[in-house]
């Protein structure tokens, strides 16, 4: 049928796969965070969480913390994607793809990790990169060693220089305010401490790079981070709006 909805419509369109899909695209969770959050049976949970699964707008990894748990996340670029060709659909004008977050707001990040010696380094690069400074960003770990070589070399393919910067443990920053804080591995969102002034806890499950022992992990940690931040600082600029 010529004048058929595209199918993702249909799929995100359902109310429970809607709020899916909306406490997907904040943090990454478990199924028993998502049953709670939605007030629905597990098995429904997990049944909706298949069905996006299924078109690949949903992922899911084993936690590094508990492998009985696994954490799910939203691929907010393929929604976008699908979502930039639904408006086409209807009308050319409507499957442009978004611009760059304006800049105009400012905020600070504080990302944790374990040993802060990759992906919090990276994540805190990248921030400060993508927005020009303008977000400050910060990096500790509950467990810090030393900056791990193929962090620095991954970044400086993207243009960053992370090279001799100090790694810290997260207690440095114990009663300091920010407006997110972002725990990028599944051990240390078990230990995250309290912050002042009620931050926004966000957690994005992403592997270690150096538990794989190759470079190309770092280079596949570095691009989804980036594509992770992207997200997280339309999301700072959108605080402003409203």
């Amino acid at each position: 049928m010529r004048n058929a909805p595209p199918p993702f419509l249909g799929l995100a369109g359902h109310p429970v796969r809607w709020h899916l899909l909306s406490e997907l695209a904040r943090s990454d969770r478990r199924v028993r965070e998502l049953t709670a959050a939605l007030g629905q049976p597990q098995s429904l949970v997990s049944y909706h969480l298949g069905r996006l699964r299924s078109e690949g707008l949903v992922t899911a990894r084993r936690s590094s913390a508990d492998g009985r748990d696994a954490y799910y996340r939203a691929d907010l670029a393929r929604c976008g994607e699908l979502l930039e060709a639904a408006g086409a659909a209807l009308h050319p004008a409507l499957g442009r793809t978004a611009a760059s977050p304006p800049l105009g707001r400012r905020g600070s990040i504080l990302f944790l990790c374990t040993g802060n010696s990759a992906r919090s380094q990276m994540a805190e690069a990248l921030t400060r990169h993508r927005s020009e400074g303008r977000v400050q960003a910060f990096s500790a770990g509950s467990r810090p060693k030393e900056l791990h070589p193929d962090a620095v070399e991954a970044m400086r393919e993207l243009g960053i220089d992370i090279a001799g910067r100090r790694t810290k443990h997260l207690e440095e920053f114990l009663g300091q305010r920010f407006d997110y804080v972002v725990s990028l591995c599944d051990r240390v969102r078990e230990v995250c401490p309290e912050f002042p002034g009620a931050p926004e806890l966000v957690h994005w499950s992403v592997p270690d790079p150096a538990a794989e022992g190759v470079f190309e992990a770092f280079r596949r940690t570095a691009a989804e981070l980036d594509t992770r931040i992207r997200f997280l600082l339309h999301a700072i600029e959108e605080v402003t709006r409203t």
